[in-house]
């Protein structure tokens, strides 16, 4: 499943050799401490106990589910017909299921070669989403069939089996039926034993109206009229493979779609909203080339005869794996030639990468329980990126893989609220809080490192002995670590465990010392901790792969090493003097760097003439962002650092250099001097805004159109004079249809003219978004309304978010837009949320979007008491899949109090006396 979603001279002062002097050590433990100890005031250091969970008995279990279900799409209800071959593994009284929302009508069991008997009783347990259906007589040990009639709802909460509203090209509402049942929703649409390691196969019919189209995990075999009613037809499907219950998926509703065949042969299909079929092609054309691919890597074929990519008009996540059924958000599938964006053409990209991956890791061989979430998403979100550099190398995706996914990852796992990547979950609402930052990004990151520990052909060889292994059955961590310790003969388990089951990641301090001909290296480890040094008795170690290069190549490494101890020395032989030396080559490592003054010195000029990698110049600036946020170093410094990229041409870099300025602007709108840090801002951007202009240059590519967006928009967002001008220009004639506005420009034009403009303006945009064809272009809007500033127009922005003209999961990033626009906007976003809570929730309700939405609205806060008062609304207002969330928002809230308390006088003096004596580029 993918989740739709995202910063001269130093003084020897600045970073310290191996662990820092005791006199400044002092200091900073002292103020981690008080960090820590304002956690602990706050009640925010550790996790709430968890509720208790059991999974279901082991005594009955299914081997065949033969599942008939009919949908009502006027009145959102459907009728369903189960007739599951189970085996009784011990004699028992009573089955026990998975049933949630649904009520059963009838249930009886038939022992194969006797007599039916029917169930006495339907024991409903709702908050463990069980039911123990009771039975007369005891049921023997063999196999029989459990019959169950049973009702529900098709909800509107894009859970379970639910409706999702569209609009015909006529202009009237209708409904499909769609479902999501990952993690624990196949229980709303029929009782079931919804477990990932309870496999089985499915045999589906859907009962419809004979004008819609209907789909399953498999292909067609039959469609016949349905007896009681003409316009009514029963739909087969082939059996499946052997599954687990999250993977099935059914879609009832009006669409067109292309096709093509993969070389394999496999039939691939793009479905669409009616009229829009072109919009499919992309995608379609990523998953032919994507099929084979990982059939290739993996060395075993697709294991289907088909699969069906699907754009859902209302749908919480970005995508879901569904075997054979992958159903996507509109903008996650559809690309259109015209409008469409390049950023949204390399996200559709991304996305068909990850779910067709899916279909081996995770569909093929799943995991055992929840705890294991990772094995599917982490891998996923690695090998997502594996396959679009074999589709689009121009996209250079693997350098934007740091700034996505492995900075990240990082941000969250500084805080004492993080959690290991395997996490051990019971009730439903713990899995829900696990779809996180950790399970996708930290998971990605630390396989990319294991991938580049292994060496791809062990690698891919590994990755097939745990396939074939493992092909329908379940599986955990430790048996992937068994292929590919056997394929490799390294060790891997070893390494891994300490990545896997302990939270957090190293800071490796890192001192020189030249010795002849020779470099000599001191490293030492630590856990990196956003609140500073880390200050507990027992220090977790890491086993961590290093990668070490110099000047004299720096795109290899001159040695590995893997660092199993505390601290290691490490002789580099024959490095000159003047040669710098540098860690992490490719910032594949998943850990953080602090180079000795001397050290960093020799290093930043590499960032100014690009003699440093892309990759290391954004893993150094990362790095060193990160180390003052933690206040280790002074922000001061890393500003100085930043001034240095004044001639860098790369995307990533500048992407992920805006995203920490963005953080700093964001907690600086705290201070009366918010708009000095624009200044620096339009400082650092107008060069490179300068070399770009607003049109495409012949020969410009993907990569061009993403930095031109990403610079204007910043420089617009900061009030840059020409930009603005500009801005308002081009906007004038696109509204007035005299020249339409490229895609990739349009999300900077509108992110300026609204930061910048009336209540006109915000007209403007919402008349643009209520004529908007397509939902790139509505999302495009609703994501930028929130730069507005007036408390008139964030208000009516607010209410907007909830109106009908939003679909239910967007709404999120408007009021997220709204909160993360300006200080005003933030204070008005948590009230909006505090007085709308009942209906946020309950739309929301146990998914991962109330976290998103708590995250987005309440993490900007820079003042203490904001985090007391975020705790004590949700004791108040309890939504137990966002514990977590709410916990790491309320410490991020403390950080940033603390981050400006430290640095925020010393932050006005230099940017007022930068302003005195602007320096030269």
């Amino acid at each position: 499943m993918w989740l739709a979603a995202a910063a001269p001279s130093l003084a020897r002062r600045l970073l310290f050799l191996g662990p820092p002097p005791p006199p400044l050590l002092l200091l900073l433990l002292s103020r981690s401490s008080r960090c820590r100890r304002r956690l602990h005031s706050l009640g925010l250091a550790a996790m709430p106990e968890k509720r208790p969970f059991e999974r279901l008995p082991a005594d009955v279990c299914p081997i065949n589910y033969s599942l008939c279900l009919k949908p009502d799409l006027l009145d959102f209800t459907f009728e369903g017909k189960l007739e599951a071959s189970a085996q009784v593994r011990q004699a028992t009284n009573q089955i026990v299921m998975n049933c949630a929302d649904i009520d059963i009508i009838t249930a009886s069991y038939v022992p194969e070669g006797d007599e039916e008997i029917h169930a006495t009783g339907f024991n409903y347990q709702n908050e463990d989403e069980k039911v123990t259906l009771s039975f007369p007589s005891t049921l023997q040990p063999g196999t029989g069939t459990l019959k169950i009639d049973f009702v529900g709802e098709l909800n509107d909460k894009m859970k379970g089996f639910y409706r999702s509203k569209y609009t015909t090209p006529s202009g009237e509402v209708r409904y499909a039926a769609v479902t999501q049942f990952e993690a624990t929703d196949a229980r709303r649409a029929f009782p079931c034993w919804d477990e990932p390691a309870i496999k089985a196969t499915f045999d589906i019919s859907l009962v419809v109206p004979k004008d819609r189209v209907a789909l399953s995990n498999m292909n067609v075999i039959d469609r016949k009229p349905y007896p009681d009613d003409e316009n009514v037809v029963e739909v087969k499907f082939a059996r499946t493979p052997v599954m687990s219950t999250y993977l099935v998926a059914f879609v009832v509703g009006e669409y067109d779609f292309v096709e093509t065949r993969s070389k394999d042969g496999v039939c691939v299909r793009v479905y669409t909203p009616v009229g829009k079929a072109e919009q499919g092609k992309f995608a379609l054309e990523v998953a032919a080339k994507t099929l084979p691919f990982y059939k290739d890597y993996f060395n075993v074929p697709y294991p289907l005869p088909k699969i069906d990519l699907i754009a859902i008009a209302d749908f919480a996540a970005g995508a879901m794996e569904n075997w054979g059924l992958v159903t996507y958000r509109e903008t996650a599938l559809l690309i259109d030639p015209k409008n469409s964006c390049s950023s949204s053409r390399q996200w559709v990209a991304l996305v068909v990468g990850h779910e067709l991956a899916h279909q081996w890791f995770g569909n093929l061989v799943t995991m055992e329980w929840w705890t294991h979430l990772w094995l599917n998403e982490g891998f996923a979100s690695w090998i997502e990126y594996l396959c679009v550099d074999h589709c689009f190398p121009e996209y250079d995706i693997w350098t934007q893989f740091v700034s996505a996914d492995y900075t990240r990852a990082q941000e969250l796992d500084a805080l004492d609220n993080s959690h290991p990547i395997e996490v051990s979950v019971g009730h439903p609402s713990e899995v829900d809080e696990i779809f996180d930052a950790i399970s996708y990004s930290k998971g990605a990151s630390v396989i990319r490192m294991l991938h580049d520990y292994i060496g791809d052909k062990d690698f891919k060889k590994g990755m097939n002995m745990y396939l074939t292994k493992f092909q329908q059955k379940n599986a955990a961590t430790e048996d992937l670590w068994e292929s590919l310790e056997n394929a490799s003969g390294k060790p891997i388990a070893a390494v891994m465990n300490t990545w896997t089951k302990q939270m957090g990641f190293p800071l490796i301090y890192v001192e020189a010392e030249q010795i002849e001909d020779d470099r000599l290296l001191r490293l030492s480890q630590r856990k990196f901790c956003a609140s500073g040094p880390y200050v507990g008795e027992d220090c977790p170690q890491w086993m961590v792969p290093i990668t070490i290069s110099t000047s004299e190549d720096s795109s290899h490494a001159k040695m590995k090493i893997l660092m199993d101890k505390p601290e290691m020395n490490v002789v580099l032989k024959d490095v000159k003097p003047d040669q710098w030396v540098k860690l992490n080559l490719g910032t594949v490592g998943f850990y953080r760097t602090q180079y000795s003054s001397a050290m960093l010195e020799s290093l930043l000029p590499g960032i100014r003439d690009l003699s440093l990698p892309p990759v290391d110049r954004l893993g150094l600036q990362n790095d060193l962002f990160s180390l003052a946020r933690a206040g280790i170093i002074s922000t001061v410094e890393v500003l100085k650092v930043m001034e240095a990229f004044v001639n860098e041409p790369n995307y990533t870099v500048w992407s992920d250099l805006s995203c920490n300025l963005g953080i700093l602007s964001t907690l600086l709108s705290h201070t009366d001097f918010y708009e000095e840090i624009q200044e620096f801002v339009k400082d650092v951007f107008s060069p490179i805004g300068e070399r770009l202009g607003w049109d495409p240059k012949p020969g410009e590519g993907h990569l061009d159109a993403l930095l031109r967006g990403l610079v204007l928009g910043k420089l617009g967002k900061a009030g840059h004079k020409a930009t603005l001008e500009e801005a308002r220009r081009r906007f004038k004639d696109h509204v007035e249809g005299k020249q339409i506005l490229s895609a990739d420009l349009r999300s900077p034009v509108y992110l300026t003219v609204l930061k910048h403009g009336d209540g006109t303006t915000l007209d403007i945009m919402l008349k643009l978004h209520k004529q908007a064809d397509m939902q790139e272009e509505k999302n495009r809007i609703e994501r930028v309304l929130g730069a507005t500033l007036s408390p008139e127009l964030i208000q009516k922005v607010l209410t907007f978010a909830l109106s009908e003209e939003v679909r239910p999961q967007d709404t999120v990033s408007v009021i997220g837009g709204v909160a993360g626009g300006s200080k005003h906007g933030r204070k008005a976003a948590w009230k909006f949320i505090k007085d709308n809570w009942e209906e946020l929730y309950n739309r929301y309700q146990g998914g991962f979007l109330i976290s998103r939405l708590i995250k987005l609205s309440v993490e900007g806060f820079a003042v203490d008491k904001m985090a007391g008062e975020v705790k004590a609304f949700f004791e108040s207002h309890p939504a137990p899949s966002a514990e977590r969330t709410i916990q790491q928002c309320c410490e991020n809230i403390l950080l940033n109090a603390a981050w400006l308390k430290r640095d925020a006088e010393s932050i006005h003096q230099y940017l007022l006396q930068r302003k005195a004596s602007p320096p030269t580029a």
